[in-house]
């Protein structure tokens, strides 16, 4: 789910800056097959709160969508068996990075929530009870049509729900809604590329607050996910980089197909988890915690099968969260890295926050994993508000899934290179 130090009072942009930024959310410069990220909260964003919160209330409100988001992945991998072929529950639950995408004829623009997770698009069309947006007006599109239910399409549709109706339609969970949707086709551009006849779930009706505005654009690993209906077009491969939080430049990137990929990047194995083969699960070693490496038993870094554990990158999720063994570790060290003295308060699910300013005792940290260590920044891994005084160590613990989230990768350049099985990790300011 991004430079600091990491204020989040990134709300309360002055005019002026909000008036600089109006002509850069006007311009209309996706080029190729690259298009601009913006922050959900951003003042590009139409979805970013009217009524400004305090820096308390953001990084609560952050928690809150995080925790369920976590608990969506977690129960995919703990005690549910999915078969691979379906995306039907395999919804963004926490949007924090929307992208332009332009669907139908004439095509109508949607800002789209960008996910790793999940494989479907998912769009709120015209007529949609309980959806936040009109979305799609499909009826003014002359391209568009519904996929019957005899489709191929619709059989790789987990739960799809053909009684009554030659319409191929699907009832589904996501957090704390349920969505009813058909599946249809239609014309998907994303920058200057189009995908023609491109299947997405028509959103009809929703309960609950949980679904982006304007949908999910789906870079998971399915196949009714972007990837795999557009092999021949992007080759399986793209690349993004998410700016700050509070970035007003908006410069972040997703970058799709192997044309323009950095050339000077590290490589790690991408790997297949069957018990959730739509997800980036790579291989997390070890962690730096200053110039040392924390003793966590190996088994918290596992990937399991049978469980579907182990460590993946998303895009979805803003607070990295590591099993508990991992997390309690590496808080420990960082706890005693900062100095015993420091006394240590909690704010919501972060149990590691400080009063008094912090800044040289802070210590450097990095990710190891197999052939590539990133090493994140105090702005990759803090948050801390001026006006609070309040400094936090940006992770938490997670019951049986570890996942990088986008918090940890903000300013570097993540390419997802499926052909070669791979993940590139490389540092790139792009805020």
């Amino acid at each position: 789910m991004e430079s600091l130090p990491l204020l989040l009072v990134f709300l309360l942009l002055s005019i002026s800056t909000t008036i600089s930024a109006h002509s850069l959310c006007n311009s209309d410069d996706d080029q190729h097959s690259t298009l601009k990220v913006y922050h959900v909260s951003s003042p590009c964003s139409p979805f970013r709160p009217k009524t400004p919160l305090s820096w308390a209330e953001t990084v609560l409100q952050m928690q809150a969508d995080d925790q369920t988001r976590v608990a969506y992945l977690s129960s995919l991998v703990a005690g549910r068996s999915f078969v691979p072929i379906g995306s039907g529950r395999q919804i963004v639950q926490s949007p924090t990075y929307i992208v332009k995408a332009k669907i139908g004829t004439p095509a109508q623009t949607l800002l789209m929530a960008l996910d790793t997770s999940t494989d479907m698009a998912m769009v709120p069309c015209t007529g949609c009870v309980g959806c936040a947006s009109s979305g799609f007006a499909f009826a003014k599109s002359t391209s568009f049509a519904n996929i019957n239910c005899g489709a191929a399409q619709c059989k790789q549709v987990l739960d799809s729900n053909c009684l009554g109706t030659t319409t191929c339609s699907m009832n589904m969970t996501y957090g704390s809604s349920s969505i009813a949707a058909n599946l249809a086709q239609d014309n998907l551009t994303l920058a200057t590329d189009s995908i023609f006849r491109y299947p997405f779930g028509c959103i009809s009706k929703a309960t609950g607050t949980s679904l982006p505005a304007q949908g999910v654009l789906g870079l998971g690993r399915g196949p009714l996910s972007l990837l795999s209906q557009s092999k021949s077009l992007y080759k399986s491969t793209f690349s993004y980089c998410l700016p700050s939080f509070k970035s007003p430049k908006f410069a972040g990137t997703l970058r799709l197909g192997p044309n323009g990929q950095p050339k000077n990047v590290k490589f790690t194995p991408l790997l297949t988890n069957p018990r959730r083969p739509s997800l980036y699960y790579v291989k997390l070693v070890g962690i730096k915690v200053g110039p040392k490496l924390v003793n966590i038993p190996a088994t918290a870094f596992a990937l399991n099968p049978n469980n579907g554990a182990g460590t993946i990158i998303d895009s979805g999720t803003v607070f990295t969260r590591l099993v508990t063994p991992a997390y309690t570790a590496v808080r420990d060290e960082f706890r005693r890295r900062m100095g015993r003295k420091t006394a240590v308060v909690a704010l919501g699910g972060f149990d590691t926050c400080y009063k008094v300013p912090v800044g040289k005792q802070v210590p450097t940290m990095s990710f190891l994993f197999d052939g590539v260590e990133m090493a994140i920044k105090q702005e990759n891994f803090l948050i801390y508000s001026t006006a609070g005084g309040i400094t936090c160590l940006a992770m938490s613990a997670s019951p049986s899934l570890n996942v990088i989230a986008n918090m940890q990768q903000q300013n570097h350049r993540i390419l997802f290179d499926l052909p070669s099985s791979r993940i590139g990790i490389s540092p790139e300011q792009c805020s």
